[in-house]
């Protein structure tokens, strides 16, 4: 069937939802439009789906949404009664038709005889972890596309412990929303039926306190905040999101009293418009919260996405201006205070546990060297950090203490099993306190841990590739890159390639070791002078992320290593590129 059979079938479909239809209409003078939105379905995969919003198989709807839930629903019946029972929590962010999205979900799954529990409104990522987690549900679904323009939504499924869904329930789901042939023949129950029948309960405040306890102990030294973060002047903005939900009072019952939302960002608007991208990691959404900042003299700046699972700061300098800090200053200060508190207070267990991605910052596998801590490195997706604090529950080995993502995302706290912004806000809040009871900043901070581990620099970009061939094309790059190994960057020798699709690690020499991690379209390669770069296409938008990480002793020198660096891997993919 080609893209223009499909669409005539949408088209002429007399029953399609009227808002859809409307929308179809408006695209029938677009071919480009359509063919984007009919040729291919939509990738569903670990992380579930994430695309536009609009008419189409390609595209957000409740028709992609309703074979989503489908699929999850067909694989929960191929469960035992009682595991099946155990239903499904429900959250959704703040976008265009997520709450629409949600109880359309929750109709589907009624429809095969099994419970949701939907939040009465909107409500963070990590809150829906631990819903999970706290209702002892088999399932979540967190209707989000995260940080993403306001073009976007998505519909990410969680697992039993609270972190998205294994890799083995994972694939089996996906082969079932595979399977759904006609998502316009899904069938939905009305959820005022299923509200008799008990298989739809509308959750909120009840959750929001269970949560709300357990994010009140995150903090680590109440004396401390008591004595400063009462007067510690701290500007947070929820850009527009879930975070205004939890945000505010997860300060407020913390102690942190003086501190201001940026008003303009608390109106959860799937408009975002104040801004262009509702991500902290760019500089750009601390405009607003800059200029708030300067009027009150604040200490710190936070930002938290639109489903409230990643965090951005920025800490005032001298001179006045702010200062962003990278997601990897925020885990290496987190990580320091959390090591050094615990040991001031005799508690830092042996077997202690600290997990980062692989293109995450090495400044933090020195810092729990230095503590005597564990280090386990895993890959990109906090899938694979909730999988390591259940193994380690589960053998009795290790105590999960920190775990992080370069890309702005941390987890103090094993109650919920994903990165959690709320939880982050709490401790780093408390951080800046801890450095401002010595007449010190975030930034003086992250220059202390420099000068006793050395300078590291760390930057990600990342090149898009849109279109129907945008796929092929990161594929023949990333073919590129294998057959074309690179013997040095900037006049540094590769010692050693990590390859974690063919999960071999080979050296200069021409050795190999193998790679114990999952198999993974990703590439590293570690240089001789400490430098590591990797390659990976993004798992949720289609793009080619590139990473480095190298150091210097001084900044100048690290800064300086990191432009030569990234000059050479341009060029050096330009011309594999042609």
């Amino acid at each position: 069937m080609t893209w223009q059979d499909t669409y005539q079938l949408w088209k002429n479909n007399q029953n399609l939802d009227p808002k859809i239809a409307a929308e179809l209409r408006d695209l029938e003078t677009d071919q480009d439009a359509l063919e984007a939105a009919f040729a291919q379905p939509m990738s569903f995969g670990t992380a579930g789906m994430r695309g536009l919003i609009g008419p189409g198989i390609g595209r957000m709807n409740l028709y992609t949404v309703g074979a989503a839930a489908e699929g999850l629903a067909s694989f929960m019946d191929t469960l035992d009664e009682a595991t099946k029972q155990r239903g499904v929590a429900i959250s959704f962010d703040s976008r265009y038709q997520s709450r629409e999205f949600a109880h359309h979900a929750a109709e589907v799954l009624g429809a095969h005889n099994i419970p949701s529990f939907v939040f009465d409104d909107i409500r963070p990522t990590p809150e829906l972890s631990f819903a999970v987690r706290h209702l002892n549900t088999y399932a979540g679904i967190m209707i989000t596309a995260s940080h993403n323009p306001k073009q976007y939504n998505g519909f990410k499924i969680y697992g039993p412990d609270g972190g998205q869904m294994p890799p083995v329930e994972s694939d089996k789901i996906t082969a079932y929303v595979r399977a759904v042939k006609d998502m316009f023949a899904v069938v939905t129950v009305p959820e005022t039926k299923l509200r008799d029948q008990n298989l739809v309960t509308i959750i909120g405040e009840d959750v929001d306190e269970a949560y709300l306890s357990q994010v009140k102990s995150v903090a680590i030294d109440t004396d401390l905040i008591d004595e400063v973060g009462s007067d510690m002047t701290l500007i947070y903005t929820p850009l527009h999101g879930t975070g205004r939900v939890i945000g505010y009072r997860a300060l407020k019952e913390a102690g942190y009293d003086h501190f201001t939302m940026v008003a303009k960002q608390a109106v959860a608007d799937p408009e975002f418009p104040t801004v262009e991208h509702p991500n902290p990691e760019f500089p750009e959404a601390f405009d607003m919260a800059v200029k708030l900042g300067k009027d009150q003299g604040a200490d710190i700046l936070i930002a938290t996405d639109p489903d409230a699972d990643r965090l951005g700061a920025a800490v005032r300098m001298p001179n006045g201006d702010y200062q962003l800090m990278t997601g990897n200053q925020i885990a290496s200060v987190l990580l320091n205070y959390i090591l050094k508190a615990k040991q001031a207070a005799n508690d830092l267990p042996k077997d202690g546990l600290v997990v980062k991605s692989i293109v995450s910052t090495e400044l933090a596998t020195k810092i729990a060297a230095h503590y005597g801590v564990t280090m386990k490195n895993v890959l990109t997706g906090f899938k694979y950090i909730a999988e390591q604090i259940k193994l380690a529950e589960e053998h009795h080995d290790h105590t999960f203490l920190f775990g992080f993502e370069e890309s702005f995302g941390y987890l103090i706290k094993p109650f919920v099993r994903d990165k959690d912004a709320i939880q982050s806000t709490i401790l780093l809040a408390e951080v800046a306190a801890y450095y401002k009871k010595q007449g010190l900043t975030l930034y003086d901070g992250i220059q202390a841990l420099y000068q006793e581990y050395g300078y590291f620099a760390e930057k990600t970009t990342a090149k898009a590739f849109d279109g129907l061939d945008g796929a092929t094309q990161m594929a023949n790059i990333m073919k590129s890159l294998r057959e074309n190994r690179p013997t040095a960057f900037a006049g540094t020798p590769v010692e050693t390639v990590d390859d974690y699709q063919t999960q071999t690690a080979t050296h200069a020499d021409g050795t190999t070791d193998s790679i114990s991690l999952p198999v993974s379209n990703v590439l590293k390669y570690w240089l001789a002078d400490g430098t590591w770069i990797a390659v990976r296409p993004s798992g949720t938008e289609p793009k080619i992320k590139f990473y480095i990480g190298t150091n210097g002793e001084t900044q100048n020198a690290a800064d300086a290593h990191l432009t030569d660096y990234e000059q050479a891997l341009t060029a050096w993919v330009n011309q594999l590129n042609g």
